[in-house]
């Protein structure tokens, strides 16, 4: 082999495994369990927790480290090896359980080894969730960061008080991440959670139920997280999530190709949206043409009735995508713009925060679906490869809406 094609093929090959060592690790996620505290009584459940959870992102294509009844020094180490791998990647997820504690306004994971005789020692004695929160900062789609380490602490009733007013408090205090960063409670901030009495916690019991759910964005993922674990526990205990997400949609594990993208039962509760707008925008573009024939179909919704608009912002400009439902059931969909959403029309039905469609001309076969929630009359959320934003109703007379009734196919930009 020449020396010139020999130097070519071994440089391919190299970059080819950066490449693969660079996909390999787009996304990453670092396991806590600690339940064999050594100052205070054992949990039982966080060490079965971590190991169920590390799987499951195993399972979603996580590279997973998992460490289970972890002293200070070990935490430490490898939040700080997990930052380094975090850094650029498309994803990074901390999940903790055991325990966690408020002093001053400031939160702390607590190791094993851990025996806070006074407010003062848990810089030197645990990991600060501010310190967390930076680790997964440095992420192109997401950084997680998942608590369910709210429980009664033990810690608190013993701890000597350097400072009078300075409050060691019940579960956690309220967080504000910044950026891409979401920070999920086991329970809303100034509460408690169960360690419940089965081998999980019912916090990690409904994760576990929802995290492999093909098709359901992470907000409305962490929605149906809050109403299993608030039905398991009598309404007692209310998961919170904290942050505020761009508009793009964001899936542990993307619709099937075709499927109906699943969704929390009851989508439509104000009191179970995000902070934010973290449960929308655009990624997957849909197919289109032509003009939808009358038909019946699944009941439609009276407010989903009419004429919407969905904007999507990329580097080429504005796009805009239109969706004619009409209250027979049929519909007919355009884009304009880029990205681009050729035009089709068939069936659709709305009803009980969840939406489903199927077109008849443009892309016969065609199915979609997923969940939906209104806010006021003139503005709704869908999730679904349709198009996941936020939908504003528009006047009929505006172009896009009135070339889509024409029938007219604006075609691929």
């Amino acid at each position: 082999m020449p020396r010139r094609l020999l130097l070519s093929t071994l440089g391919f090959l190299g970059l080819l495994s950066l490449l693969q060592s660079a996909l390999a690790d787009a996304r990453v996620a670092l396991v806590i369990g600690n339940g064999a505290y050594r100052n205070v009584a054992v949990l039982p459940n966080p060490p079965n927790d971590a190991s169920a959870i590390a799987a499951s992102f195993e399972r979603l294509g996580f590279v997973v480290t998992t460490l289970r009844d972890a002293g200070f020094d070990d935490m430490r180490r490898a939040l700080i090896a997990f930052g380094e791998r975090a850094r650029g990647a498309d994803m990074a997820v901390v999940f903790f359980a055991g325990h966690g504690i408020e002093i001053g306004g400031e939160n702390w994971l607590i190791p094993i080894d851990a025996e806070l005789k006074s407010d003062t020692d848990a810089e030197n004695e645990a990991i600060g969730l501010r310190s967390v929160m930076l680790q997964v900062s440095s992420t192109t789609t997401l950084g997680l960061v998942i608590l369910d380490a709210c429980r009664n602490n033990p810690f608190a009733a013993r701890m000597q008080r350097s400072v009078r007013v300075r409050a060691v408090e019940r579960g956690l205090a309220r967080i504000e991440p910044a950026d891409n960063v979401l920070i999920a409670y086991a329970a809303k901030d100034g509460t408690t959670a169960s360690d419940g009495d089965g081998r999980h916690s019912p916090f990690t019991a409904a994760l576990l139920r929802n995290l492999e759910t093909p098709g359901l964005e992470i907000s409305f993922m962490f929605r149906s997280v809050r109403d299993d674990v608030m039905t398991a526990t009598n309404r007692e205990q209310q998961p919170f999530v904290y942050g505020s997400l761009s508009k793009a949609a964001i899936y542990l594990k993307p619709p099937a190709s075709g499927a109906v993208s699943p969704g929390p039962e009851a989508a439509g509760s104000p009191d179970k949206a995000p902070s934010g707008d973290a449960a929308v925008s655009s990624q997957q573009r849909v197919p289109a043409v032509g003009s939808a024939p009358t038909m019946t179909t699944d009941a439609v919704e009276a407010d989903a009735v009419g004429r919407w608009q969905l904007a999507i912002r990329s580097r080429h400009g504005i796009a805009r995508w239109y969706w004619e439902i009409a209250p027979d059931g049929s519909y007919r969909f355009h884009g304009e713009g880029k990205p681009g959403a050729p035009a089709h029309a068939g069936a659709v039905g709305f009803g009980g925060g969840r939406w489903t469609l199927r077109a008849t001309s443009g892309l016969p076969g065609y199915k979609d679906g997923g969940t939906y929630e209104f806010r006021g009359r003139d503005t709704f959320v869908v999730t679904g490869r349709l198009g996941t934003g936020v939908w504003r109703r528009v006047d009929p007379t505006e172009s896009g809406v009135q070339s889509t009734r024409d029938g007219a196919s604006p075609g691929r930009h």
